[in-house]
Order: structure tokens, then C-alpha cells, then sequence
């Protein structure tokens, strides 16, 4: 099993872009789906998180800009990113319980420049 990011990139600060997440492998089951970020020199935190049954949760500092989404069928989670902050650079990073078992990407950096 494993989870890969796409749609990092460079963007100016007040742009959008849309990150996408794939599972892949034996998959049973896929419960919580997150995104997580982490900023040089910063520890990783949560930026928002969606159950199974779709119920979204975010960080404060995200809160009406970023939307995370799933696709059920196809094993994938989105974040949908609006009115991007230079605060927002990270690494991004996917996160999904499959199988009961917890499995990250490996990342996808998201630069905006002010």
C-alpha cells in the first residue's frame, strides 16, 4: 500500500492550487484521511482531516480558504487550497488509515511567494 501527493508547486500569495493523494495497493479499507504540513524548522501539524462517512475537520489558520475532499471509489483525498498565505509554504503530506494501519506520502511542497 502506498499514498502519493501531487499538485504542489509556486504560487503567489492569494492564489489557489489543488492538492490530489492516491492510494494504492491491496486496500480493504480507508477510514480517516488527512493532510498534514510541515514548514522548515516547524514541526508537522494537521491541516484538515475527513472521516469515512465525510465529516471535514481543519486548522484554525485554514478555516474557510482550504477544503478537503475524498473520492471513496477511487482512493483519493483532495485539498482544494484558496487565498494562499506565504504562511501556507510547507511540505504537504497525505495521511490515511488503510487496513487499519497508518500510511503516509512522502510529501509535496507548496511554495507562495509574497
Amino acid at each position: 500500500v502506498q499514498l502519493v501527493e501531487s499538485g504542489g508547486g509556486l504560487v503567489q500569495a492569494g492564489g489557489s492550487l489543488r492538492l490530489s493523494c492516491a492510494a494504492s495497493g491491496f486496500i480493504f479499507s480507508i477510514n480517516a484521511m488527512r493532510w498534514y504540513r510541515q514548514a522548515p524548522g516547524n514541526e508537522r501539524e494537521l491541516v484538515a482531516s475527513i472521516t469515512s462517512s465525510g465529516i471535514t475537520n481543519y486548522a484554525d489558520s485554514v478555516k474557510g480558504r482550504f477544503t478537503i475532499s475524498r473520492d471513496t471509489t477511487r482512493h483519493m483525498v483532495y485539498l482544494q487550497m484558496n487565498s494562499l498565505k506565504p504562511e501556507d509554504t510547507a511540505v504537504y503530506y497525505c495521511y490515511a488509515a488503510i487496513n487499519a494501519i497508518a500510511n503516509w506520502g512522502k510529501g509535496t511542497l507548496v511554495t507562495v511567494s509574497s
